[in-house]
């Protein structure tokens, strides 16, 4: 009787401890997507909440920043845009930067701000920082038709010659590379800020130092030293940005080899994340 019982008992959920540091359950994550939409749902509602102006902040950051960065760099330094419109080029770096400073940023932060739920319901921890990637690229599809906004009234209505090419066919690529990029220095740094907090002061500022390595407010194009060109090469977002802008603009340096690099480094980050992340997310209770 007790075996018959046994045999006609089936288990809806089986939780097991993962043998393997690299190991990612994506069948289990797939699993969990309800939840993960729940996240993503939250994460969009709860950002602008209790504001005036709500969803329009989407538009309002962009546009303020681009303004900013026409007086400052465009009016006052005199930095080239490699013969487009500020505006355009600016919009161009804005949107792909915005999206990684701020998916780095949420995810970066992953143990610590998810640490009552972590501690009270099992569900797979990817689950969090892959929300915080998806709920973002809400905010970067609507920054990106401001771009494609400003872009057709070039085209249409002024004598600019901007005309996008096949690489303009690069885009999902490069959103996922970027994507990528963000959830692998993310859940790294997550995992160290549990035990040391300080790291996520240093995070702020050092992404704020970071877009200046990066070639958002300037063309790849103007910097004529070749360490410091070498450098900038060696950054993975260079090769990204410069893709672009090159696909839809026409300027900017379409080196393959850039490309590659920065594909091989978010491959390679990627699977280091997630070790470090699979060690912490046994323990990390004990020092949150």
């Amino acid at each position: 009787m007790e075996e018959k019982l046994h045999n006609e008992q089936e288990w809806t959920t089986v939780i097991k401890p993962k043998n393997k540091l690299l190991s990612v359950d994506f069948k289990e994550i797939w699993r969990y997507r309800d939840l993960m939409m729940l996240f993503v749902k939250r994460n969009i509602i709860t950002q602008y909440k209790q504001t005036i102006l709500g969803p329009l902040w989407f538009l309002i950051q962009p546009l303020m920043t681009t303004v900013m960065y026409m007086v400052v760099f465009g009016g006052i330094a005199k930095i080239s845009t490699d013969g487009m419109p500020q505006p355009l080029f600016y919009l161009a770096g804005i949107c792909f930067w915005q999206y990684f400073s701020d998916c780095l940023n949420k995810t970066s932060n992953t143990f610590v701000s998810n640490a009552g739920i972590f501690g009270k319901v099992y569900f797979p921890r990817l689950v969090s920082p892959l929300s915080d990637v998806i709920s973002n690229l809400v905010r970067f599809a609507i920054q990106f038709g401001l771009f494609a906004v400003v872009y057709a009234y070039y085209v249409i209505f002024t004598d600019v010659h901007v005309c996008p090419n096949w690489y303009a066919l690069l885009f999902p690529v490069l959103v996922i590379m970027l994507a990528g990029l963000a959830l692998g220095f993310g859940i790294l740094f997550s995992s160290m800020t549990t035990k040391y907090r300080d790291l996520q002061l240093l995070l702020s500022f050092f992404v704020s130092l970071w877009m200046y390595a990066t070639p958002v407010i300037y063309p790849l194009s103007t910097i004529t030293n070749e360490k410091v060109l070498l450098i900038m090469k060696l950054n993975p977002l260079t090769g990204i940005i410069e893709f672009f802008k090159y696909g839809f603009l026409g300027v900017g340096c379409h080196d393959w080899w850039m490309l590659g690099y920065s594909f091989a480094f978010m491959v390679v980050l990627l699977a280091i994340g997630i070790v470090v992340f699979n060690k912490v997310q046994r323990s990390f209770m004990d020092t949150v």
